[in-house]
C-alpha cells in the first residue's frame, strides 16, 4: 500500500500531530497541541461560532475564523499569556501544514501579527497555579530554603543574581538585622527593596569577593521587598552565619560550605530537591515537566504580567529592559513601579 501524500489526509490535525511525534515531541507537548487544535476544529464544527454561520473545516478556515476563536478565548476566564500560547499553537500547526503542502496558506499569520498578548516561548511548561505554589511553599520549613524559594518567587531575578546578592544590596523596615551594613545608595528611600547589580559576573571580583555566578541584567535594578518577602528574610537573617567573605554575602551556606556564598548549583540542588518532594520534579523529565530555579522567574513573569497588564513594569524588575526605559521607570519607581508590584504580587505566606 502506498504511503498517504499529505495531499490525501483526511484529518489534518492528526496528521500534524503525528508527525510531532516523529519529530521527537514529548507527549507532554503532543496533548498540549491536541487540546488545543481539538477546541478550535469543534469550534470552526459549530455554525453559531462561526463567523460565516455554518461549519467550516480546518483546511478552509480563513483569518477571520481564527480571529473569531482568538476572540472568544478573550471572553472567556483565559489570562492574556494563555490566550497568546494557543494562538501559538494554532500558528505553528497552519504554518506547518502550509509548509508540507497540504495547505496553500497560513490563516494565523496576520493575527499573530496583530495580536497584542505575547506568546509563551515555552507553550508546553507545566503550569502551576498560584494556590498550588503557595501550599508548595508552605511545606518548606528549613528559613534557608525557605528564604532562596520565597525571594526568587518574588523577584523573579536568576539564580546567578540571587547568589551574587550581598548584604548591601538589601533595605529593610526593620534596621537591627542590617545595623552594621552599609546600604547601596540607590536603596536610600526606596523602602524595603532589594538592589539587582548588572556588574558581578564570573571570575572577577566584585566588593571584596571573587565570583562564581555572573548576572545578566542590561541594567540594575531596583526590586521592592513586600512584607511577606521580609518576613522571610528577617527570619533568615536571624540564623545566618557569620562569613570571612569581605563581601558579606546575603545568602551562604548552612551544610557544606558552612558560611561560604552560595553558588547556583546549590540553589538548584535546594530547588529541585524541594519540588521532588512535591511531585513536581523527576530525575531525566523534561524542561517542561521539571519545576527548576529558571522556572520560578517564568512563574513571576507570566503571572505578574496577567495581574498588571503592564509589561513594561514587568521588564524592569525582570532587567530586560535599558536605556531611557528603565531610567523611566527609575524616576518613578515610588509612584509607578512599587505601587503597581504591592497591588499585584500574589501572596505565598
Amino acid at each position: 500500500m502506498a504511503a498517504e501524500q499529505p495531499s490525501e489526509v483526511e484529518d489534518a490535525v492528526g496528521y500534524f500531530l503525528q508527525d510531532m511525534t516523529y519529530h521527537g515531541k514529548s507527549d507532554r507537548t503532543r496533548d498540549a497541541y491536541e487540546r488545543v487544535l481539538r477546541e478550535f476544529e469543534a469550534f470552526l464544527g459549530n455554525p453559531s461560532q462561526n463567523p460565516t454561520g455554518s461549519a467550516t473545516a480546518v483546511e478552509d478556515a480563513s483569518h477571520r475564523d481564527c480571529m473569531a476563536w482568538v476572540h472568544t478565548l478573550r471572553n472567556r476566564d483565559v489570562t492574556p499569556s494563555t490566550v497568546a500560547t494557543y494562538a501559538s499553537y494554532l500558528h505553528r500547526f497552519y504554518a506547518y501544514m502550509a509548509q508540507i503542502g497540504v495547505f496553500d496558506s497560513n490563516p494565523m499569520s496576520l493575527v499573530v501579527e496583530e495580536m497584542d498578548e505575547r506568546i509563551d516561548t515555552n507553550p508546553a511548561r507545566r503550569e502551576v497555579s498560584v494556590p498550588e505554589m503557595r501550599g508548595f511553599v508552605r511545606q518548606i520549613r528549613h528559613p534557608l530554603d525557605h528564604a532562596l524559594v520565597v525571594t526568587l518567587l518574588k523577584t523573579g531575578m536568576r539564580v546567578g543574581e540571587l547568589c551574587n546578592l550581598d548584604l548591601r544590596d538589601l533595605s529593610l523596615s526593620v534596621d537591627e538585622p542590617l545595623a552594621d551594613v552599609s546600604t547601596r545608595a540607590a536603596l536610600d528611600g526606596r523602602g524595603p527593596s532589594i538592589y539587582v547589580s548588572a556588574e558581578p559576573s564570573v571570575g572577577a571580583t566584585s566588593n571584596g569577593e571573587e565570583r562564581t555566578a555572573s548576572n545578566k541584567r542590561k541594567r540594575s535594578t531596583v526590586v521592592p521587598v513586600d512584607d511577606e518577602l521580609e518576613t522571610v528574610l528577617l527570619r533568615w537573617l536571624a540564623i545566618r552565619p557569620d562569613t570571612t567573605s569581605p563581601a558579606e554575602p546575603l545568602f551562604l551556606g548552612t551544610a557544606s560550605g558552612w558560611g561560604t556564598r552560595l553558588t547556583p548549583d546549590a540553589v538548584h540542588h535546594v530547588v529541585t530537591a524541594r519540588a521532588a518532594d512535591f511531585g513536581w520534579y523527576r530525575k531525566g523529565g523534561d524542561r517542561e515537566e521539571n519545576v527548576t530555579p529558571h522556572y520560578f522567574r517564568h512563574f513571576f513573569t507570566t503571572h505578574l504580567r496577567d495581574r498588571t497588564g503592564d509589561r513594561g513594569i514587568v521588564k524592569y524588575l525582570r532587567g530586560d529592559v535599558g536605556g531611557d526605559i528603565i531610567d523611566t521607570y527609575t524616576h518613578n519607581w515610588g509612584d509607578r513601579v512599587r505601587e503597581t508590584y504591592e497591588s499585584n504580587i500574589y501572596s505565598l505566606l
